[in-house]
């Protein structure tokens, strides 16, 4: 029988990170959509690869931050 791995909370904490970065990005720009000025400075080819560092740098910071689950011992076996 197949023993489920439980998710380690790095992975959880990074998921949650990336989720709310997004949102929160994405909410900018509804909010400025027709005031482009938050991204005027940028060459257009340029603003999507900086946009998307944003929620990758929150993930990578969340991931880093929170500690790590040590892994189960195996059950023993019978026989």
């Amino acid at each position: 029988m197949a023993t489920r791995t439980p998710v380690e909370k790095k992975v959880s904490w990074a998921t949650a990170a990336a989720y709310l970065s997004s949102t929160g990005i994405l909410a900018i720009l509804a909010t400025v959509q027709d005031d482009a000025r938050l991204l005027s400075w940028m060459p257009d080819a340029l603003s999507p690869f900086a946009l998307a560092l944003v929620p990758t740098t929150i993930t990578f910071a969340a991931g880093w931050r929170t500690r790590y689950t040590p892994p189960r011992a195996p059950a023993p076996e019978e026989g």
